[in-house]
């Protein structure tokens, strides 16, 4: 077992994502069962009491891994020495508001965050962003963390990668783990654009599997375009109407894989994470936009090379011009 125990700062640890995020963290199922953690919990003053029970019952469960769980409604406190923050605490969309509004709240989160890590974290920090809009956000903290690397920042499109190939192994009646290759592009958002373009099914490539299942490659490519994409990109609507509430269980979960897969590596696997851009596939330099991703436990890097049809291209570049509003939006307020 590791001596020095990984310093985790969760924010937004009293919500139900952060709840659900907690025990499997110290239970060593995001960095492994010989990486010892310590848990630092982030709240705004309202929301301390739920973290203060949090914490009681991390307690009770005796993890042999977690070292230690400390709370704060102090950035700077909570950010000192993390390794790895989860920031999932995020404004919500309110009756009324503009999405204008809505990134304007969130960069007076998101902001100040950014600069608490910059300013104490420890320098091998990573930070994933898992509050709405993720990709904008996580490019607010970013922008505001002097001294860290972009690349250390990073968005949830994990949960939409899921949704992807659950739908795709419902369709073709296998497991999950059979499925290699399906791709989220662009946006955590309604216009992203989940892709089996690239995807195979136990090596066959899952285009041509569905084509054998629905009678043909138009009756597949139009599964994909009328079925599939929509379901993905829509999934979370879907949830909050069946269960009353949004996603919180299948969130924690992708967010878990996410730091774990970037962590200790994917194994040759490609997955789905929106990672500062670079310039890969035409995407403006700077923007967090999501495309195919491996890691050999340093990092996400983005996987290059794969060709768009038409239909593919125009969906993509829509996510894009998505996030270049956003951008815009965000420059206007001075904040970038």
């Amino acid at each position: 077992m590791a001596s020095e125990p990984t310093t985790v700062t969760i924010t937004g640890a009293g919500g139900q994502i952060g709840y659900a995020l907690l025990f499997r963290i110290a239970a060593g199922d995001m960095l492994g069962e010989s990486r010892p953690v310590r848990l630092r919990l982030l709240e705004i003053p309202q929301g301390m009491r739920a973290a203060e029970g949090a914490a009681l019952e991390l307690q009770d469960c005796a993890f042999p891994l977690l070292h230690g769980v400390e709370l704060s409604d102090d950035p700077v406190r909570a950010f000192e020495g993390a390794n790895i923050a989860l920031l999932v605490g995020a404004r919500p969309r309110g009756p009324g508001m503009e999405r204008a509004d809505l990134l304007a709240a969130n960069a007076g989160i998101f902001g100040p965050q950014g600069a608490a890590i910059g300013a104490v974290a420890a320098d091998d920090v990573r930070a994933v962003v898992v509050g709405n809009p993720a990709n904008t956000n996580a490019l607010i903290a970013a922008s505001a963390a002097e001294g860290v690397p972009g690349d250390r920042f990073t968005a949830l499109t994990r949960l939409d990668h899921n949704r992807a190939v659950g739908q795709l192994a419902e369709a073709l009646e296998v497991g999950p783990g059979e499925l290699d290759g399906v791709t989220i592009w662009g946006n955590h958002s309604a216009t992203q654009f989940p892709d089996a373009a690239h995807a195979t099914v136990r090596g066959e490539p899952v285009v041509e599997a569905l084509a054998s299942r629905l009678g043909g490659l138009d009756a597949a490519l139009r599964w994909l375009d009328d079925v599939f994409i929509p379901r993905v990109a829509k999934r979370g609507a879907e949830i909050i109407e069946v269960r009353g509430s949004s996603s919180v269980a299948s969130a924690a979960n992708a967010a878990i894989e996410h730091v774990r897969d970037e962590q200790l590596g994917t194994g040759g696997r490609t997955t789905s994470a929106a990672v500062v851009s670079r310039g890969e596939y035409g995407v403006p330099e700077g923007l967090v936009c999501s495309f195919p991703v491996v890691s050999d436990g340093d990092g996400y890097r983005v996987v290059e090379g794969w060709e768009f049809d038409e239909r593919g291209r125009a969906r993509f570049e829509a996510s894009v011009a998505e996030l270049v509003v956003e951008r815009d939006a965000v420059e206007a307020l001075g904040v970038l």
